[in-house]
């Protein structure tokens, strides 16, 4: 007896079979979370150097092609010499890369273990400096309220006994760091932990220069890949949800780099004039929490101004109308001429990517989940009003202000007459021509 296969039969198994698949994987996921959480985060630290190569060559790429656009004019006057200007460039942009680490390593990062360490050694001077200035500042209202006083200064001292035993445990710790052998001889697990990044990080170094040397070869194949797999259709949309990716979050990053890196510098010189304490490590702060959109002004500020609370307290008022003024250029001058409106979100949705990305990963969150709602709301946006052409409905939002329904057709436009070249006396002309002949 032979055997026939039923089309319909097949088609209702395979997805029974599916839907199977599914189920099982729900429950494994519901009931082996934490086993599968095991496996992700394992797979994601094994591929991390690939990880760390990826975003390194990624972000270098703009630097690369500044090089290489140079050096072919000097290069490449008698005879191309591509393969040559693409190893320089990449030598070049690898010695930037290596030349900022070794700086920050070595004028930074002992300046600002060096400020905290002092931070810590005078905060009780700091602390009774600040009960002496509030006392003076709120005499009179102490005076006319005894038991309010009383429990102002029993919160302040309790205060002030947290903060000395957060000194107390942290001291330690960074004369550990000062010392000579204080890295090597006092390996912790967050040490370990540091030690196994940097190594991720030198071998994504190594995996950068690959993919930079052979970028144009990656992304031939990766875009063979997508022909493979997708019709025609399907990849032009890809391959433009690729472009508009691409362009935000290498717009976004190297205009906020840029941006962040001009507040630090006009932060350091300002209050280097001022002769305000703590200048470097203000100014880092200030720099780094400013590729933060909307909020990293905030975030940058209020620890440098409790900092200079606790150091001169009489100083803290300069210094927040210094911070404000600053900002205020950043956010109407500095950064909208070299940003311009790049994201094209409102201050709404960008602070609802800050608080969902820094929920889920901090503050790297933070700064990548802004570009990447950017290019999501664009596409919603972009489909949302195809969709609406398609209903002959109103695209702008104005339309759907108004109370009442929207009008399920736009408004018809008159249709322009079309003018003949033929004069109007020539109707007439070719009727008389008629009559006559007909007389």
């Amino acid at each position: 007896m032979k055997f026939r296969f039923n089309t319909h039969y097949n088609t209702i198994a395979a997805y029974v079979v599916m839907v199977f698949a599914v189920c099982l994987a729900l429950v494994a996921v519901v009931f082996r979370f934490s086993t599968l959480t095991g496996y992700v985060h394992r797979f994601f630290s094994v591929i991390a150097p690939i990880t760390w190569g990826v975003v390194i060559a990624y972000l270098s790429t703009p630097l690369l092609n500044f090089f290489e656009k140079y050096l072919k004019k000097w290069i490449n006057r008698k005879k191309e010499h591509n393969k040559l200007i693409r190893v320089i460039s990449i030598f070049l942009c690898m010695s930037i890369l290596i030349l900022s680490i070794v700086g920050i390593v070595y004028a930074v990062i002992p300046e600002i273990t060096s400020s905290m360490k002092n931070i810590f050694t005078l905060l009780p001077d700091y602390l009774s400096n600040l009960q002496k200035y509030l006392s003076n500042l709120f005499n009179s209202f102490i005076q006319d309220n005894p038991e309010m006083g009383e429990k102002l200064t029993k919160t302040f001292t309790n205060m002030q006994d947290m903060l000395l035993g957060l000194a107390d445990e942290f001291s330690p710790k960074l004369d550990s760091l000062l010392d000579k052998d204080g890295v090597v001889a006092n390996v912790t697990s967050s040490a370990y932990a540091f030690l196994i990044a940097l190594k991720d990080f030198c071998l994504g170094v190594f995996v950068s220069i690959y993919l930079l040397y052979s970028k144009e070869m990656f992304l031939a194949q990766i875009k063979k890949l997508v022909h493979a797999l997708f019709s025609k259709r399907h990849c032009e949309h890809i391959f433009r949800i690729a472009s508009r990716t691409n362009y935000t979050f290498m717009h976004f990053f190297s205009g906020k780099a840029l941006d962040s890196l001009i507040m630090g510098m006009l932060c350091f010189i300002i209050l280097t004039i001022l002769k305000m304490p703590y200048v470097l490590l203000i100014s880092i702060l200030v720099g780094v929490t400013n590729m933060v959109p909307f909020f990293g002004p905030i975030i940058g500020a209020v620890p440098s101004g409790l900092l200079i609370l606790l150091s001169e307290p009489d100083r803290t008022l300069t210094f927040v109308i210094f911070i404000i003024l600053l900002q205020q250029f950043d956010g109407n001058i500095l950064g909208p001429k070299i940003l311009g409106n790049s994201l094209g979100l409102s201050p709404f949705w960008i602070m609802f990517a800050i608080f969902l990305g820094g929920g889920m990963f901090n503050f790297v969150g933070m700064i990548a989940f802004v570009p990447l709602f950017a290019v999501l709301y664009a596409f919603v946006r972009d489909s949302v009003n195809q969709r609406l052409s398609q209903k002959h409905l109103p695209v702008s939002s104005d339309a759907y202000m108004a109370p009442g329904m929207v009008s399920r057709e736009l408004p018809k436009q008159k249709t322009p007459e079309v003018k003949t070249d033929i004069p109007e006396k020539t109707e007439e002309k070719q009727n008389d021509s008629a009559d006559s002949n007909g007389n």
